[in-house]
């Protein structure tokens, strides 16, 4: 083993949380040893996740033409003969990219960095493994992990990565399967449910619960399923679960637990993920780890052990590479006693990329109705909004969740084309305590779908006045209504 080398900051991972935290440190003058076992810094983001299937929802449209879809009358079918190097291209260049802006960040801000296994030695030292390298023993004043999550090992399937495979095997495959049964409807099933079933895959779900992304309003989960069904073809089982998967001749055949069977060229499992904690041995050290590896910390993203914070999908929800990037800045500030940042906002916009975006921030109606807080709701569909017309988008809809009493708002849900950049109006609206009172003043560009938030607020405003009518003893409401 080599002697060790002395920093302020180590840091294990180079995902979102990883750089982000590394870069901070560096900012304010620390000398930090970023560590990674990857050839290719990014972590699941950058390598396998985020930034692969977003950019892989953006080639199964332009392949299959469904932006082009309703405009003008054109159906636009799948282009024929897709290879998957066709499929891939584009993801190959952005990760590429990608690769080469963390290094240039990572550079910029002098930050070191050591490829190759990382474990606890002791409180403050990590042993770095290399194949044909000595050990190396890097010391920090200052510990962050930042290890991220993989796919949990599914119960009763043996992956192959060819016909029974999870989301990061999915991206390996040699050629695009004529059918697939994607099992689970949490985030990571239906965003590829989408995306494959858009290439002309014939896709099948199956959810264990009744609702697809059953952490999301029930008006989400069913104007997805609605688009899914109608709009992709995918046959989707709710309440369903798989009982038995045995492959023959590089097919699976499936049986449910209702006894129902299928047969598919590909089979993706979808059921959760666990966090990267297990080959660092951090809990040797004391770092509390929970029942699925993700490690345990306060709102500082300090753990048990002092000097050692965590960051990013390791510790858990929200594993939104946005939070992930911020809690890492959170606790590098919290560990050296920057006064720059010191908490994550609470405010945190939520995306999901199926077809269509789903995007959400603050409260959902289920939340709201658990708490038994008070709340009235405005929509505006996208089939009165202009800007969707030209798109071609006419199923999508803004819903506002706001108090019914100073009209503050609670909670933005957007389904629809670009739902995931339209949700930061919401979003900064809600982080200065906004109310409807913003969206009814403000001038948006028209034509575009951000001025839906404005008809959104008249709804509002009037399901409130309706409210008032129906009991007239409550507080009058300030504003007049217009209908606009």
């Amino acid at each position: 083993m080599t002697p060790p080398e002395h920093f302020d900051l180590v840091v294990i991972g180079s995902g979102p949380a990883g750089e982000k935290g590394a870069a901070q440190a560096a900012y304010f003058g620390k000398r930090v040893c970023l560590i990674e076992k990857a050839p290719k810094p990014g972590g699941a983001a950058v390598n396998t996740g985020t930034i692969p299937s977003k950019t892989l929802r953006e080639t199964a449209l332009y392949f299959s033409g469904l932006r082009q879809r309703g405009l003008y009358g054109v159906d636009v079918s799948v282009k024929q003969d897709i290879t998957i190097g066709d499929f891939m291209h584009r993801e190959r260049a952005v990760i590429e990219s990608e690769w080469k802006l963390i290094a240039e960040n990572i550079e910029k801000h002098g930050i070191v960095t050591v490829q190759g296994s990382a474990r606890f030695h002791d409180e403050h030292s990590i042993e770095v493994s290399r194949f044909g390298l000595d050990t190396r023993l890097i010391q920090g004043d200052v510990i962050l992990v930042a290890t991220g999550s993989s796919p949990m090992a599914p119960v009763g399937y043996e992956l192959d990565n060819e016909v029974i495979v999870d989301s990061d095997s999915l991206l390996t495959l040699q050629r695009i399967p004529s059918s697939m049964i994607v099992v689970g409807g949490g985030v990571i099933g239906c965003e590829y449910a989408c995306i494959f079933a858009a290439l002309g895959v014939r896709v099948t779900l199956i959810n264990s619960r009744h609702r697809l992304l059953a952490h999301l309003d029930k008006d989400v989960s069913d104007a997805l399923r609605q688009s899914m069904t109608s709009r992709l073809g995918i046959t989707v089982h709710g309440d369903a679960e798989v009982k038995e998967v045995t492959v023959d001749n590089g097919r699976a055949h499936v049986v449910l637990t209702d006894d129902t069977e299928l047969d598919t060229d590909c089979v993706l499992v979808s059921t959760g993920r666990i966090g990267n904690s297990a080959a660092i041995d951090c809990k040797r050290i004391g770092v509390k780890v929970n029942d699925r590896g993700y490690i345990i910390v306060d709102r500082q993203y300090r753990t048990a052990v002092p000097h050692i914070y965590a960051a990013g999908d390791v510790i858990g929800f929200p594993a939104l590479a946005s939070a992930s990037m911020e809690q890492a800045r959170v606790a590098i500030c919290n560990a050296f006693e920057l006064k720059y940042k010191r908490a994550v906002s609470d405010v945190l916009p939520y995306g999901v990329w199926t077809i269509p975006e789903i995007a959400t921030v603050g409260e959902s109606e289920d939340v709201l109705r658990a708490r038994e807080v008070p709340y009235e709701v405005g929509r505006s569909s996208y089939r009165i909004n202009p800007r969707a017309q030209i798109l071609g988008d006419t199923d999508g809809f803004i819903k506002l969740l706001f108090h019914p009493e100073d009209q503050r708002i609670l909670g933005v849900t957007i389904v629809g084309e670009s739902a995931c950049e339209l949700i930061h109006v919401g979003m900064t609206v809600m982080a200065f305590g906004g109310s409807l009172d913003y969206f009814i003043q403000a001038a948006f560009n028209f034509p575009s779908l951000a001025d839906a938030y404005k008809y959104a607020a008249y709804d509002g405003l009037q399901r409130l006045q309706r409210r008032h009518a129906r009991a007239p003893g409550l507080p009058s409401i300030a504003r007049e209504v217009v209908t606009d």
